[in-house]
């Protein structure tokens, strides 16, 4: 059927999203709170093969973005290896994961949108939404409003779309931890290009990979019990970031404290949170996807996986389903079970990595078995999760 939709918030969701909807035929609007793209924003991430896969569904070619990552090792704080795993299966065409950053991720999703003729609105905050006759009114924080037949709340993990959908709804969950990254220069390092390296240090943990060029992108996981407000996080100039990490690190075998010192600027304070389980993903004519729905921590590389494949598979609802009602229950059918698994499985691994000195040991040694079997035997436990193919000339 043909739609016109509001789409809330133009990050990875959001734009993936309206590129979905066009290739089924349908009309996308989408409505950005920041005044701005997004082209200066975040560090970087890994695009799983599933995420890939749906990516490629859309048209979408990222071939020309990062660079291939399609193994992880891991080794403890004092130096000894864990053991490696493929960071997924490959595809049938040998395409393998991808470690991106975020911004040339936005702005390539940006440029696809604007040549399936999306409309990107800048500056208009989500402020209220109801139900209508004919669709859906929104109202946004600079006083201007917007109707449509439907409007999708990918807005992320703070989602005013999730509080008016339903005002109990249970927000995003701390993981713990803040997090540090950069892009280290002149480093010379012995890992192969292409590998994901993790350190699980005594106080931190530490993760990079060095890119075809000789740049290393890398990130660190700091433990914070208490979660910091953003003003706490904003207050915290970077030498004294580098005081942290250099403390964190410094007991640690490994590259850590060379990468730190050779990046001229740290993108700096981000925090690690979840969203379990939200239980309504839709009333009437609005309906969330994504962080909104169901944010997953970083550790597994899934967060915007799960975003590209809820886009993918709701533009499939929408274009075959009789009517609004019908889609929406199709779609949270087709994604509710999958999604909160992998959120449950991201919290699972994010656990290990903030064990006091005791259960360091025993993590260790169950870890290293285990990818010791992975590696004799092929079986991956976590195969379901990147193996997941949206078929879309299929009907949903």
């Amino acid at each position: 059927m043909a739609y016109t939709t509001l789409i809330i918030g133009g990050g990875v969701a959001g734009l993936a999203t309206a590129v979905g909807l066009r290739k089924a035929g349908i009309e996308a609007v989408v409505h950005e709170a920041y005044e701005r793209p997004a082209d200066d924003v975040g560090a970087f991430l890994t695009l799983a093969v599933n995420a890939l896969d749906a990516l490629r569904t859309l048209g979408f070619d990222v071939t020309g973005l990062g660079f291939e990552t399609p193994r992880i090792t891991l080794t403890n704080g004092s130096g000894r290896r864990i053991g490696h795993l493929p960071h997924g299966p490959a595809l049938p065409d040998g395409t393998v994961s991808r470690t991106v950053k975020r911004a040339d991720l936005y702005r390539a999703l940006r440029e696809q949108a604007a040549q399936c003729g999306v409309r990107i609105r800048y500056g208009k905050r989500l402020s209220d939404a109801r139900s209508t006759d004919a669709g859906v009114r929104a109202t946004f924080a600079d006083g201007t409003v917007a109707e449509g037949d439907l409007l999708i709340g990918a807005d992320g993990l703070r989602s005013r779309t999730r509080q008016i959908i339903d005002p109990a709804a249970p927000g995003e969950r701390y993981g713990g931890m803040v997090n540090v990254g950069g892009y280290a220069r002149g480093v010379r390092l012995g890992d192969e290009p292409g590998t994901m390296n993790g350190i699980f240090g005594r106080h931190a943990f530490f993760a990079y990979a060095a890119d075809p060029g000789g740049e290393v992108w890398w990130a660190a996981n700091l433990m914070r019990p208490a979660e910091p407000t953003p003003a706490d996080l904003t207050s915290i100039r970077e030498p004294q970031w580098r005081a942290e990490l250099a403390e964190a690190f410094r007991h640690d075998r490994g590259p850590a404290l060379a990468l730190i010192e050779a990046t001229d600027r740290l993108v700096t304070g981000w925090t690690t949170y979840d969203v379990p389980s939200v239980p309504n993903w839709h009333r009437d004519r609005m309906i969330i996807i994504g962080d909104a729905a169901h944010a997953a921590v970083p550790s597994i590389g899934q967060g915007a996986a799960m975003a590209l494949e809820d886009a993918v598979v709701l533009a499939k609802c929408l274009r075959d389903s009789p009517d609004v009602t019908h889609a929406f229950t199709a779609y949270e059918r087709l994604r509710r079970h999958r999604v909160e698994r992998v959120v449950a499985q991201g919290k699972r691994t994010d656990s290990w990595k903030t064990l006091g000195p005791v259960a360091r040991i025993p993590r260790d040694l169950i870890m290293g078995l285990a990818l010791k079997h992975l590696a004799r035997t092929g079986n991956d436990p976590s195969r379901w999760i990147y193996e997941h193919h949206i078929a879309w000339d299929e009907p949903h």
